[in-house]
């Protein structure tokens, strides 16, 4: 097994085999727990129009997302793995719209197949590559709006190529590293919309046993347990 370590937009255009694109501050999270909490999928909006316009046609939809790390006016949540975690999704239809992590798996064409992981599924994920054992592995951490690489999303990317190698990784250290990172700093000020609690949520190790796999069903691309 080939593993091949890249990054943010650019890298997911260009990765191959099977992709895993890494967002632990927020939506790979957030994800995780929507679907832990009962949502049967989570489908993932190109834009915010294409977002509102499954609410137009079904009121009852739920629309989740950021966009530039706030909330956008009109959805029903934010990007936030803590609030998420509150909410029963039964029976609902969920959409995604982010501004790196549903953007990097949109962009992730040339792929085989596309997994979505956080710290929170890391340890699932890397099972589920491991049974199916493709030839090559590419791991994008997709860092701020995919843009800026950010110290959470390349510590994910390396843990989960330490489990694929069978290393040993210290997540104490990278999660002490973390509440100091740049990026942590958001979650510690008096910003509305970064909860302290989310970066524990974001770092709550191996809390979901599945992975997150992208299907595309009629050009339309979700997020489902693998």
């Amino acid at each position: 097994m080939e593993i091949v370590l890249s990054h943010l937009l650019r890298g997911a255009r260009s990765a191959s085999g099977l992709a895993v694109i890494i967002d632990v501050f927020r939506a790979a999270s957030t994800a995780a727990y929507i679907l832990g909490n009962g949502a049967e999928e989570i489908v993932l909006a190109k834009t915010f129009n294409e977002a509102f316009e499954y609410k137009r046609k079904d009121p009852g939809c739920v629309l989740v997302g950021e966009k530039h790390g706030l909330s956008v006016p009109g959805f029903d949540y934010g990007n936030s793995p803590y609030k998420a975690s509150l909410a029963d999704f039964s029976g609902k239809k969920v959409v995604m719209k982010t501004s790196s992590g549903t953007a990097g798996i949109l962009s992730a064409g040339r792929a085989d197949e596309v997994l979505f992981a956080g710290f929170v599924n890391v340890s699932a994920s890397a099972e589920y590559i491991a049974k199916k054992g493709p030839a090559r592995v590419t791991i994008v951490g997709m860092g701020w709006e995919g843009r800026k690489k950010t110290e959470e999303d390349e510590l994910c990317a390396e843990y989960l190529e330490m489990l694929l190698t069978n290393g040993v990784p210290d997540f104490d250290g990278m999660k002490e590293s973390l509440r100091h990172a740049e990026s942590s700093r958001r979650f510690f000020s008096d910003k509305p919309d970064w909860s302290e609690k989310d970066f524990y949520y974001a770092l709550d190790l191996d809390r979901f046993d599945y992975a997150m796999k992208a299907v595309n069903n009629g050009g339309i691309t979700s997020l489902v347990r693998a």
